[in-house]
């Protein structure tokens, strides 16, 4: 199969974790859970200071279908709702409980074991009331990603197993454990969207994940049914043939950033998604192997979203991949984890390509935290950078087929209608054209300040049609 163009080769980092069993984490005293945890409009938080509350049950209601309720992920009292900081950089409105100690589940939890005899619209439902959105790092509400307007013909579904970022543990370690549930959160997706062919893509540097997967796989029970052949003598008969859904395990190329869902369609299905277009538009849904899990405990099990596995390491004494109760404190884990190593330079939530930097321990994990990444103090600094040297690296190395070079240029300069021109909307900031600058250029950053000037231009556009129309 052919793969994507460009991408990198860093130095992948995962030797402290990816052979460590997912652990429990202590269930936290505290959480602090931000009613924002996903893509689209906030929660409403449906509780208030004094009130009691269980493992499970809802705090946050979403105000609009672009958005997912978020439950509480300990029992205890609600001591607090106002704004904390969160993993973005900014203060959110977040609800704070106290546990009593007694982590009880909510009232009316049920197993379903004819799941996938549950209509589309029954599982959606499921799927929106648990909460679920996706875990790869995106958070988008998986209910929503999962109703594509009916001129969108859907013919594929892709599981991403590749974890292509450094350092970060989680997903593989869930696919070498937990496959079952993988596979049939797959099976559900396909189900619900009425889709024949699933295929789950893995990095090749994770045979186990890749061994266990196929193995599940195979163990799939096929359902008899008749075919009937009609020769041309007109003769009918009838033949008895196996069906079911037809899901396949694709071992990919490793190579930075395999996990992006545009590169990630043309490595498993050679289709290349157009530019300013959506996987849908080429008949394809990609979820994440930890959104796909979720979607099968909450559609058999009826659990919401409340926790998620996330690996911590770098320059911490015990590195681990820990499910993880969301709310907790980066700095609860930092301490389960025996604490600092040596003096840490900088705490990143995620990978060190697309995480982002936190400038507190008291920021909480939430749906997309895939990982903590301290890095030692030596390693951290912001090195200087210069002008461009047009070698055209980061050009060659651009998974997106942009010009990184012009798009940082005009960044930098502060000339964001000469930008557009270069597509940044496309660029997915993977961080590959920083990676091999040697100059050392901050390109994301400088694509990332085009683009955020481009939607508030488009904001303010529409606020002033809006304003004539009115």
């Amino acid at each position: 199969m052919e793969g994507f163009k460009g991408g990198i080769h860093p130095s992948y980092s995962k030797e402290k974790t990816e052979r460590l069993p997912i652990i429990e984490a202590k269930v936290p005293k505290r959480v602090v859970i931000p009613i924002s945890q996903h893509i689209g409009a906030p929660c409403e938080p449906i509780v208030k200071i004094g009130d009691a509350v269980k493992k499970g049950q809802k705090i946050g209601e979403a105000k609009g279908f672009v958005s997912a309720p978020v439950h509480s992920s300990i029992s205890g009292k609600v001591t607090a709702i106002a704004k904390f900081p969160h993993p973005s950089g900014r203060d959110a409105l977040s609800i704070v409980i106290e546990s009593d100690g007694t982590d009880e589940w909510v009232e009316g939890l049920s197993e379903r074991t004819d799941y996938l005899k549950l209509s589309p619209e029954e599982l959606k439902k499921i799927i929106n009331n648990a909460g679920i959105v996706g875990l790869g790092g995106a958070t988008f509400p998986t209910h929503v990603k999962l109703s594509p307007p009916p001129e969108k013909k859907i013919r594929a579904v892709i599981l991403n197993g590749a974890e292509c970022e450094p350092y970060l543990t989680a997903d593989h370690r869930l696919m070498v454990e937990r496959p079952e549930e993988i596979v049939e959160g797959l099976r559900i997706i396909l189900k619900l969207l009425n889709v024949q062919y699933g295929y789950i893509g893995v990095e090749a540097n994770k045979p186990d994940a890749i061994s266990r997967l196929t193995e599940v796989v195979s163990r799939i029970p096929k359902q008899k049914a008749s075919e009937t052949y009609v020769e041309r003598s007109g003769i009918e008969w009838t033949k008895d043939v196996e069906t079911g859904p037809n899901i396949r395990v694709i071992g990919l190329e490793v190579k930075y950033p395999q996990g992006a869902e545009k590169q990630l369609i043309k490595a498993t299905l050679n289709r290349e998604v157009p530019s300013g277009g959506l996987p849908m538009d080429v008949g394809v849904v990609v979820q994440n192997v930890g959104t796909a899990a979720a979607i099968y405990n909450a559609v058999r099990y009826s659990r919401p979203l409340i926790d998620r596995i996330t690996t911590v390491t770098g320059v911490v004494t015990y590195p681990k991949n820990l499910r993880v109760r969301i709310g907790t404190l980066v700095s609860d884990l930092i301490e389960e984890c025996g604490g600092f190593s040596e003096e840490p330079g900088k705490v990143i939530m995620g990978g060190p390509m697309m995480g982002m930097g936190q400038h507190t321990l008291n920021v909480p994990i939430i749906k997309g935290s895939s990982g903590i990444l301290v890095l030692p103090k030596t390693a951290a600094g912001q090195p200087e950078f210069y002008d461009c040297i047009r070698c055209g690296a980061c050009v060659r190395v651009c998974p997106m087929g942009l010009m990184p070079n012009m798009l940082s240029i005009c960044g930098e300069l502060r000339i964001v209608d000469a930008g557009v021109e270069f597509k940044p909307m496309d660029c997915i900031e993977c961080g590959c054209c920083s990676y091999v600058c040697p100059s050392k250029r901050p390109i994301v950053h400088f694509i990332r300040y085009i683009k955020n000037e481009l939607s508030i231009k488009k904001a303010k556009a529409k606020e002033k049609k809006e304003a004539v129309k009115g």
